[in-house]
Order: C-alpha cells, then structure tokens, then sequence
C-alpha cells in the first residue's frame, strides 16, 4: 500500500483553521438536522399508527423501539466500512438506504413488514448519521473546536425539538401517509445534502500499490505524494493505514473515546426518562397544560447554551462546562420528582437542557478532539452507540420502575444514574483522555 496525500494551498489551510460556516459545515449541518427530522417526527407517531392496526401498546412500542436497535447495529459496523470504503461513500449509501425505507412505509400493510421496515430504517439511520458527524466533526476547525461544535450540534437539537412537534401536527392533520411522505423527502434531502459535501481534504486517502514486475519500483501517480516524500510539516495532514481497523475490539470502537462515551450513556438515561414518560406523568398530575411547555423551554435554552458552552470550553477547558452541567441535570430530575409545578417545570426543562442537552455536544468534542482522522469513525460510533443504548434501552427499565413504585422514584432512580456521570467524568480526566484544562 502507498499512502498518498493531498497538500492544500498555504492559505487555504489557514482559512480552514479559522472559518466555521463553510460548505461542508451547512451541507452536514442540514444533512443531520433532517435525520433529526426524521427520526423524532416518526417515534412521536408511529407508535399511534400501529395501534390503529388493533394491536396493544406494547407491541407498537416495539414497533417504535427496533428502530432504535436497527441504529446501534449499524452504527458499530459503520467504523469499519467507513475506514474501508470511505467516509462520504457510507454516508451517501446508508441515507440512500435511509430514504427507500421510508418510501417502503408506504406499503406496509401488517405488523411483519413494519417491524422489518422499521429495522432496516434504523440501519440507514445509524451508519449515515455517523458518516454524517464524521465530516462535520472533521470539517470544524481546531482553533475554535468547542465553539463550532456547539453551532453544528444545534442541527441535532433543532431536530429534537422540532421533530415532536412537527411529526404530531402533520399526522393530525394528514394521517400516516402525510407522516411517510415528509420523512421520505426529508431522508432524500439528508442525501443530495452529502453528495454536495466535499471530503478531500479531510478524509484520509488510500490507494493500493500496483503489481509491478520483479526489480521494477512502484511510483506514486502525477500530482500526488508519497508518505515518504513529504516534508515534515505536512506529516498532520490526513494519512491512512492499509489497515485501519485494529484487530479485536478496536475493530467497532475506539478504546479512548469509552470513558467519555460512558458519561453520555448514563446522562442519556436521564433524558430518555423525560423523553418517554413526562406526558404520562403530567397527566397523572393533571397537568398536561404546564408539561405541554417542557421541550419548547428545552429548545430555546439549548439555542443559547450549546454555542455558549462551546466558547467556555475552547477558553476555560472542559471542567468549566461539565462539572456545573451534571448537576444541572440532576438536580432538574429530583425538582421534577419531588415538587412537580409550573416553576420546576420550567426549572427541569433548563436544567435537562444545560444537563444532558449541552453535554451531549461537549462530550462529543471531548471524544473527538484528539482522535486521529483514521479512528474518527471508531470515535463517533462508539460515542453515539453508547447514546443509543441509553435512550433505546433504559426505558423498558424506567417503565419497570414506575409500574413498581411510581413516576416519582423512577425519576428519583434516573437522577441516580444520572449521577453517576460525574465520577466516570472525572476518572477518565485524570487519565488525560482527550480533556483539555485550564
């Protein structure tokens, strides 16, 4: 294998450095916030389009939650395909597989052919949302890296919290074929999105040696450089391993990023705790009217805190963020399940958006900060796998707590795990796992 590279101009390094609003960044930004899209408009309705079908909740609860299963699978394949065929490659194969999914929805008439659907859906879901972070992770400059983050990280928020809203009102208004309709245009937008991003200059290049005969020297192509003969200066740029994959577990994951990637699995818990049951417990509070503001109050904080928290980062280090941003989190859930009323509602949807909200984009900085382009997928899948996990699954076990002992010790018990964030937090930034300090 040679390994061959491409040198931009001086200057347009430079600018690379500097500048957040490029290309790459809107086309990914807007690639991610349909995924979003997509996703949250349908988990909010499917569930109520299966029961139509005359089948009881749980089984539409299945429904919704092998989507999320379908992702977590394909997002820790999508490493390995992505070191072996290329970032945008993946990107645009999965969200094509993404958006024939939802053209399949169409036509599905029975349990059977949804939960299929819904599955391979998930698996376009997964593998192209990690494409898609991949080169939006890579594309933001180093100089002000918690900063950008915190901008493109919005597209994911924005999704969150228009998702919800957005896929209740069409499936009112329009029924599931309404419903099917948008996210297939949405998931088509994800992929003309990423066929306009341009990965050159980012994505590590590989290309095998020819077979020459015996005594005769392989030389690179015109226009492009070997390992060998590039200055020293320019050893930083993207440079690939004829395999990149290690062997073992390092196959689906990247070892350095499970610590951090732990934190978010344990906040996620607490957010899939709001996510899932904050409807069913307002209404056993009756008051489903104060409740109805939660994630409108989640989204608005998340405008402000999420590019603010990056500049606080990139300045001050990522104590300055994380530590305050736990307990926000956790005192939010124990507000929620001790006093519920209109000030802690307000209260917890601020605190849940400082909590996990803005933690989920500055971990993922943190995951991503120091991770060769080489293992940058690992990183991304193993952060957004632990995501999954925790919003996927931890609501089967939530939903055990409440029918044992009620909402109020279920939220209690997801304030706990909550918690448990912070010492896994500040054990990985003593061993210097990508954190940065002031």
């Amino acid at each position: 294998m040679t390994t061959l590279l491409r040198t931009p101009a001086p200057e347009q390094k430079h600018n690379m450095k500097e500048r957040i609003i490029t290309k790459n960044f809107c086309c990914t930004f807007l690639a991610q916030f349909s995924i979003a899209l997509v996703m949250y408009m349908l988990m909010t309705t499917i569930t109520e389009y299966v029961t139509a079908f005359g089948v009881s909740a749980a089984i539409g609860g299945m429904v919704s939650g092998i989507y999320v299963f379908g992702g977590l699978f394909s997002r820790l394949g999508s490493a390995s395909l992505m070191a072996r065929y290329g970032w945008k490659k993946v990107a645009v194969a999965f969200l094509t597989l993404h958006f024939v999914a939802c053209v399949f929805y169409f036509v599905s008439n029975n349990i059977a052919m949804l939960l299929l659907v819904r599955f391979i859906h998930g698996l376009g879901f997964g593998a192209g949302a990690n494409a898609v972070m991949v080169i939006g992770m890579a594309s933001l400059p180093k100089s002000r890296y918690g900063e950008a983050a915190g901008y493109f990280m919005l597209s994911t928020s924005l999704g969150i919290a228009v998702g919800p809203f957005a896929g209740g009102l069409i499936y009112d208004h329009f029924g599931g074929t309404g419903s099917f309709a948008a996210a297939s245009l949405l998931s088509l937008a994800a992929a003309v999105f990423m066929l306009l991003v341009d990965t050159k200059a980012i994505e590590p290049v590989m290309q095998p040696n020819r077979e020459m005969p015996r005594g005769e020297e392989s030389e690179p192509e015109a226009g492009t450089l070997s390992v060998e003969d590039v200055e020293p200066a320019a050893r930083d740029l993207p440079k690939c391993d004829p395999e990149p994959a290690a062997r073992g577990i390092s196959r689906f994951i990247e070892k350095d990023a499970v610590p951090v990637s732990l934190c978010i699995l344990f906040l996620s818990v607490g957010y899939a705790s709001l996510l899932s049951f904050y409807r069913l417990y307002a209404a056993e509070l009756d008051m489903a009217k104060q409740f109805s503001a939660f994630f409108l109050i989640y989204a608005l904080v998340i405008l402000f805190s999420r590019p603010a928290a990056g500049i606080i980062q990139d300045r001050f280090g990522d104590d300055a963020v994380c530590y305050p941003c736990f307990i926000f989190q956790v005192i939010a859930l124990i507000l929620l399940a001790l006093f519920p009323c209109m000030a802690t509602v307000v209260l917890g949807a601020a605190g849940s958006a400082l909590g996990y909200g803005t933690m989920n984009s500055t971990l993922n900085v943190i995951a991503n900060r120091h991770v060769s382009n080489e293992r940058r997928s690992f990183a991304v899948a193993t952060y957004w796998a632990c995501c999954d996990l925790g919003v996927g699954v931890s609501p089967a076990i939530l939903g055990l707590i409440v029918s044992g002992a009620g909402f109020h010790v279920m939220y209690l018990a997801a304030a706990a795990i909550s918690f448990i964030a912070l010492p896994v937090y500040r054990m990985q930034s003593k061993q210097g796992f990508g954190t940065e300090n002031s």
